[in-house]
Parts: C-alpha cells; sequence; structure tokens
C-alpha cells in the first residue's frame, strides 16, 4: 500500500484545491461540486452534472 507524501507544501496543495474546484465549476450549467473532507484533510472532489430538457408542450 502507498503511503502518503508527508513532505508536500499545504499551500501549494490550496493553490491545487483552488485551481481544480474552478475548473471543475467553469462550464457548469446545472450540477454540483462536491467537496470530502477526512480528519481535517481534502480526500476527494465530486462534479455532479444535470442535463435538462424542456417539456414538449
Amino acid at each position: 500500500m502507498a503511503r502518503p507524501d508527508t513532505h508536500r507544501n499545504p499551500a501549494s496543495d490550496e493553490v491545487d484545491l483552488a485551481t481544480l474546484v474552478t475548473s471543475l465549476i467553469k462550464d457548469l450549467r446545472f450540477g454540483a461540486v462536491e467537496i470530502i473532507v477526512h480528519e481535517g484533510r481534502v480526500v476527494q472532489v465530486e462534479r455532479k452534472e444535470k442535463y435538462r430538457f424542456d417539456k414538449p408542450r
């Protein structure tokens, strides 16, 4: 099992996370971006996108 890198720069991680979240919501019209935190650390980011269609009249 791989060990987590304990020598990473937290400030760099925050910038990477901000860039990731920004890119995920940039072209999102309907949906959600969910950030999963475990023990005070972001461990997962999910993007859920919905496509909506007009009802025929």
